[in-house]
């Protein structure tokens, strides 16, 4: 039989293989199921025997130590697919990871840009520079096609359809999807591919990285954010807005437009639509105009 000490390998490898998930997911599943089992160790007990008095005697711990509804959440998803693993591998029979519920989670509304505010950030970047160029590009896709930062800074040159008018975009679970992009950002694209990325020497294993520094390698989600951060601060924007939050921007314009729900899910890639649900609730004023104009009552 396994011993504790082996089973968050065993586990990382389990998630990684027939999950499909996401490296910060693994990640955080990783931590999670670590973090268990040293509370376990901590009271003498073994993985095999515990039961949900000792489950909720580990979450109301994260409850004091001020952890938020939100991640004591993934602690029990994670630990979820941790003892699916253990019962698939006929490892332990208990499951008290079924017996707790998940805790309220009250949804946030993103952060996201008014069009007005999009149009001032675009316009505020050096076109003059090669650099610039290049961040007016990554800001055009970002928006125009309702990228996450993961999804933008491993796009490839192949994943590029501009004939067609498309972009495949390989997603969350390495889950595939078309997006359409729209000419502006085609535009900036091509013009960035001839002009700047034509004279950048590549570096080992980047020869089809879309995006590249100057060194010729991929950029990092936190260099995106810090050259968002920088053109936000020139445009004189003050809200709290990372490259996650253009996305929010696109989903939410386009819900204001009148796009169908299911459309904006496709797009985002979204698996539930009830994650795409959120977006119907961000512009209060935009909902209470379209009463006012086409509700009976007010002709």
């Amino acid at each position: 039989m396994s011993t504790s000490t082996d089973l968050p390998e065993r586990f990382y490898r389990w998630l990684s293989l027939e999950q499909g998930l996401s490296d910060n997911s693994l990640k955080a599943y990783d931590h999670d199921v670590r973090s268990w089992l040293g509370f376990l160790e901590r009271q003498k007990i073994a993985v095999f025997q515990a039961d949900v008095a000792e489950l909720q005697h580990f979450l109301a711990e994260l409850h004091d130590l001020g952890i938020s509804a939100r991640t004591q959440a993934r602690f029990i998803s994670g630990l979820r697919a941790f003892y699916r693993f253990l019962r698939q591998e006929k490892l332990c029979e208990l499951d008290p990871s079924t017996e707790v519920d998940m805790p309220e989670l009250s949804k946030p509304l993103p952060h996201y840009l008014e069009i007005q505010e999009v149009d001032a950030l675009l316009e505020i970047v050096d076109r003059s520079r090669p650099d610039g160029i290049r961040d007016y590009a990554i800001f055009q896709l970002l928006y125009a096609c309702g990228l996450r930062v993961s999804e933008l800074v491993n796009l490839t040159c192949s994943q590029l359809y501009f004939d067609d008018g498309f972009i495949r975009v390989i997603g969350k679970g390495d889950k595939e999807r078309l997006v359409p992009v729209a000419d502006s950002a085609v535009l900036a694209i091509r013009q960035y591919l001839t002009s700047v990325r034509s004279d950048i020497p590549k570096a080992k294993g980047h020869n089809d990285t879309l995006f590249l520094n100057r060194r010729g390698k991929g950029l990092s989600r936190q260099w995106v954010f810090l050259s968002l951060k920088k053109h936000l601060a020139l445009a004189g924007i003050r809200k709290n807005i990372g490259p996650h939050s253009l996305r929010h921007s696109f989903a939410t314009h386009l819900i204001e437009g009148g796009a169908d729900l299911r459309v904006v899910q496709e797009l985002l890639g979204h698996a539930s639509i009830t994650t795409t649900e959120i977006y119907t609730h961000l512009d209060r004023s935009f909902i209470k105009e379209q009463l006012i104009q086409f509700h009976p009552w007010n002709r």
